[in-house]
Order: C-alpha cells, then sequence, then structure tokens
C-alpha cells in the first residue's frame, strides 16, 4: 500500500490488526524509522510524480570520497593537476613523458590501474575531452598524459601509428619479409598501445616467426632498436 494509505491504516487498526500487519511485514518498522530520522540514512517519501529536471554527467569519485566535477573542463583540469603533482613521484610517469620507448606492456598496465584509481580512466577522459572541446580524438591515456604534463597535442592513436612506421619506412630499407612484420608489428600496437619484447614472444607472433628471437634475425639483429625507434616516432610531436 501507499505510505499515506499505510498511515491511515496505523491510525484506524485495531492494535491487533497493526501487530499482525508488522509481523507479516517486518521490514516496515526499520522504513518508518528512517523515514522519521535525521542523517543521511534518513528516506524521504513523496506522494508527488517522478520527472527528470535535469541530466548530468558525473565523472566517477575521488580517492577522498568527493564526487567528481560535473563540468568537463574542471575534471580535465584536476587530471592535470594530478599528473603534474605526481610526474616525479611515479616511475611509470617519468617514462611516459621523457622515455616512450622504455615503457612496457606490465608498467602500463599499472599506471591504467593507478589513474582508475584516482578516478582518472581512459574512457572517463576522453568523454571529457569530446564535451569539453566538441572533438572525438581516439587517443591513449598516453597520449592524456603528455597532453596534461608536456602540452602535446592530442591525437588520434592510429594517426600518430601510421605517421611513425611512414617515417620508418622512409629512413630505412625494409625487405619484403621486415615490411611485412614492420605492418603486423604496427597493427598490434594500435591494439595494445605497446609492443615489447615479451609481447613478441606470445600469440601471433610466436606461432607464426617463433618468437622475439626468431624475429630478431629478420631484422638483422636490430628488432629492439626498431621498436624503440618506432615507440620514438610514434610520440614524436609533427612540428
Amino acid at each position: 500500500m501507499s505510505a499515506l494509505a499505510l498511515l491511515d491504516f496505523l491510525r484506524h487498526a485495531t492494535p491487533s490488526d497493526v501487530a499482525a500487519y508488522l509481523q507479516k511485514h517486518q521490514y516496515v518498522p526499520s522504513i518508518l524509522d528512517r523515514a522519521t530520522g535525521d542523517g543521511i540514512s534518513r528516506t524521504i517519501i513523496s506522494e508527488h510524480p517522478d520527472a527528470v529536471r535535469d541530466v548530468v554527467r558525473g565523472y566517477g569519485i575521488g580517492p577522498d570520497g568527493t564526487p567528481r566535477s560535473t563540468r568537463p573542463a574542471d575534471y580535465l583540469d584536476s587530471f592535470r593537476t594530478f599528473v603534474l603533482e605526481n610526474l616525479n613521484k611515479l616511475p611509470a610517469l617519468i617514462v611516459v613523458t621523457q622515455r616512450p620507448r622504455d615503457l612496457t606492456r606490465e608498467s602500463l598496465r599499472e599506471l591504467k590501474l593507478l589513474l582508475d584509481q584516482n578516478g582518472y580512466g581512459e574512457a572517463a577522459l576522453q568523454t571529457a575531452w569530446r564535451e569539453a572541446k566538441n572533438e572525438d580524438i581516439a587517443a591513449t591515456i598516453i597520449g592524456h598524459i603528455r597532453r596534461a604534463a608536456l602540452g602535446s597535442p592530442l591525437v588520434p592513436y592510429t594517426e600518430r601509428v601510421d605517421r611513425a612506421v611512414a617515417a620508418l619506412r622512409k629512413a630505412n630499407k625494409f625487405s619484403s619479409s621486415q615490411s611485412d612484420w614492420l605492418s603486423r608489428i604496427a597493427k598490434q600496437i594500435k591494439v595494445e598501445a605497446v609492443v615489447d619484447r615479451l609481447a613478441l614472444d606470445r600469440g601471433e607472433f610466436k606461432a607464426q616467426a617463433g618468437g622475439f628471437t626468431r624475429l630478431n634475425k629478420v631484422f638483422d639483429g636490430k628488432l629492439e632498436q626498431l621498436i624503440g625507434e618506432l615507440a620514438d616516432e610514434v610520440w614524436r610531436d609533427a612540428g
């Protein structure tokens, strides 16, 4: 029954009827306690119909338990502040901003987890950027970090990878086999953001190329150098 009907029943029913009702509906006393109590646990009961008055987007809860701002520009500013305040405290942030070629899949995973715990997930940052700038850019968390710390332009990640591969092809004379494997490595980088030595010892690289050691022979012992140069080119800002 409705709240008003229940109130009318409790006022006019006999004690035995009330006792029988409460015995059958044992959750009612706790609801009534919350409805008449004080504090954050109080239940507000209204007979008015629900209506949507406003729709806003939130950006989760911060590490201190307080809600993030609903303004996308404020959220992006708070992310920049977080990055700058922790730039010299978190090794992975130092690598991302200064030596991206040294970033491993494991360190990137740990960095993403840390950012998620502080309310800065990649999806939330992408949404905030789209709403603040009216630009839908499929950047990675690395791109967002470098934008916040270094002022690097936010560029679609696939575009960065394609540009980097084109630069390497221009600077090197690859054999047909080398060129083919470079394309496969670039494709995997677009998916995982980082392809390191460990990544080349699993999946299709292990099955089709025999892993890093054999693939390294395809590149005349210079595969690690090539991967480093590719990472440098990916994060080189066009100027």
